[in-house]
């Protein structure tokens, strides 16, 4: 037994040295410093192009030094050279400390103090065109060991793009080792496109069939150069390339119509969800008291300002007019997590001023103007041009930004189709909105009266409903969903005086079309609003495309003029 265990003892004993050095990584400074140093220039290439896994800023940093002849050489007292790069930071005489290559340690005298250089003091190490070359060739393949995903993936990308095959053995070796999905498909992908160069027709046929089978995006525009290029040189690919780039081309424009599709339609459900916000609280007060409001739209700007002003608190402040003198309010330079918060209060905040405005509005304006449309068009009109001309006046006439909170910011991509955070929290925010609207109308007091008014005001004024209350609150709910509604607004638009011009008639659209006073109505016709606009507005134009829209709502109201759902009252106008 003794003799068994002294011979595993021993046969470990030499087996473990020669396993860890095996499974030691080289030192890739060391590697650098020495190719540096080397004197043979085919030696050198071969030692920069093992610096491509490194994964170390300092050899990164080195490389593009080297390539840029600002990479030294500094000789020691004992005569011995050692490869530096000088550090970012200068001291009152425009020197740099050196940082030694090998190590990574700065450059120290005798007594340990750190040294500085000029850059007239030092001697740049030598490069050639080849050696170049071969740097950059280097860097170019560095970011594919990138800590970040993102990189990795963005690197394979770009490379493919070059169609060197010189990059073949490094994507197919950053392959084996790659776990993020992402890097490995835009491996794929570089590796496909790389052998699209190829002399030899079965691997350029099968590289064009797999980059069809993947439906690259990056590869198509080559694909399509190539298929022009067969036809006007029909011998120079064979008799099968033509007909497999064909197959390829319409296999990835069927995959990216549909992308597009579904692009479209997210961004219409998006425009949906503003409209539907903004048009919720409309069709309320104009089914409940016939008044329509053409100051609507402002409202939403008010909102809009709301979340600029308070991203202006929270963060370094910012400035407005008042009675023409500028005034500074100073912010709280909150940052981070803390600042974010910023959007969530103007969420809550655009309501109050929105709401508060409505109440002013209703109680100065609206309330003489009942049973009278025509009246308070024009004199709600009158208000949103006063509006407009106080927001130019208080926060100018250019548009101001309001920037969108981390948590509101990027975009997940599922087949190549963009779904943006702040979009998608827009549509969620609206389907929380109507769901709170119901409850409101359904399980509360103030619900149970808005609906008895809308049924038979009369009625409901000879039981006790205070009408005159119920119209106060109806129009300031309705005008603090407007408020919200620009405050969701400024983050996929821009905010100016004109904010709410360019929705307000699409809110009555909304309004009319999905039957007046009727909430289920009003989301139809948001969704079939919205998702329109989306469509045609690309194909053609932002004007035609709204004309078209409102000529088509037009005749569906020839045929139907209550709108897609009506709204069963026995009085609407009482």
């Amino acid at each position: 037994m003794k003799r068994i265990l002294s011979l595993l003892v021993f046969c470990f004993a030499v087996i473990a040295p020669s396993c860890g050095a095996e499974a030691t990584a080289p030192d890739y400074r060391v590697v650098l410093a020495d190719a540096v140093l080397e004197q043979d220039a085919s030696k050198q290439s071969e030692m920069v192009q093992q610096l491509v896994d490194s994964g170390d800023d300092l050899v990164e940093r080195g490389l593009i030094a080297w390539r840029l002849s600002e990479l030294y050489l500094y000789e020691s007292p004992g005569g011995t050279n050692s490869p530096i790069v000088l550090d970012t930071q200068l001291d009152t005489d425009g020197k740099a400390k050196g940082i030694r290559i090998r190590d990574g340690k700065f450059i120290t005298d005798a007594s340990g103090k750190e040294l500085h250089f000029a850059v007239s003091d030092l001697t740049p190490a030598d490069n050639t065109s080849k050696l170049r070359r071969a740097i950059k060739t280097t860097l170019d393949l560095f970011a594919l060991a990138h800590p970040l995903p993102k990189m990795r993936r963005d690197t394979a990308t770009k490379l493919g793009q070059q169609r060197n095959p010189e990059f073949l053995p490094n994507f197919e070796a950053r392959l084996k080792v790659e776990k993020n999905a992402e890097a490995i498909k835009a491996l794929h992908e570089a590796i496909a496109l790389t052998l699209t160069a190829s002399d030899d027709p079965a691997v350029r046929n099968a590289a064009i069939q797999n980059l069809g089978d993947m439906r690259s995006v990056n590869g198509v525009s080559l694909l399509r150069d190539m298929e022009q290029e067969c036809k006007a040189n029909p011998g120079k690919f064979g008799p099968e390339t033509p007909k497999t780039l064909r197959s390829a081309v319409q296999s990835i424009d069927n995959y990216l119509w549909w992308g597009n599709l579904v692009g479209t339609l997210f961004r219409g459900l998006s425009l949906s969800a503003v409209l539907l916000v903004a048009a919720l609280g409309l069709a309320i007060t104009f089914g409940l008291m016939n008044v329509i409001n053409m100051a609507h739209g402002e409202i939403m700007a008010v909102g809009a300002y709301t979340a600029f002003a308070l991203q202006g608190i929270f963060g370094g402040g910012f400035l407005f007019s008042l009675f023409g003198k500028t005034v500074s309010v100073g912010g709280m330079g909150l940052k981070g997590g803390a600042f974010d918060l910023y959007f969530i209060v103007a969420l809550v905040a655009s309501f109050v001023t929105g709401a508060l405005l409505g109440l002013i509005l209703e109680r100065t304006v609206i309330r003489f103007l009942y049973k009278r449309p025509l009246e308070s068009l024009l004199a709600t009109w009158g208000v949103s041009l006063i509006l407009q001309q106080l927001f130019r006046h208080t926060f100018g006439a250019a548009n101001v930004d309001v920037s969108a909170p981390s948590f509101l910011t990027g975009s997940v991509v599922v087949n190549d189709v963009g779904f943006a955070y702040n979009r998608i929290f827009i549509i969620c925010f609206a389907v929380a909105i109507v769901y709170g609207t119901y409850l409101l109308l359904t399980k509360t007091s103030l619900g149970l009266q808005i609906r008895a008014v809308m049924q038979n005001r009369a009625m409901a004024s000879c039981i006790g409903v205070r009408t005159d209350r119920v119209n106060m609150m109806t129009f300031a709910l309705g005008s603090g969903l407007a408020g919200m509604a620009g405050a969701c607004l400024s983050q996929i638009a821009n905010v100016g005086p004109s904010l709410g011009q360019s929705y307000v008639i699409d809110c009555f659209m909304v309004v009319v079309l999905g039957g007046v006073g009727n909430i289920v109505g009003t989301v139809t016709a948001s969704g079939g609003v919205g998702v329109a606009n989306q469509i045609l507005e690309p194909w053609m134009g932002a004007v035609l495309g709204k004309i078209a829209v409102l000529v088509a709502i037009i005749l569906f109201l020839q045929w139907r003029p209550n709108g897609i759902f009506v709204t069963r009252s026995r009085s609407l106008d009482g």
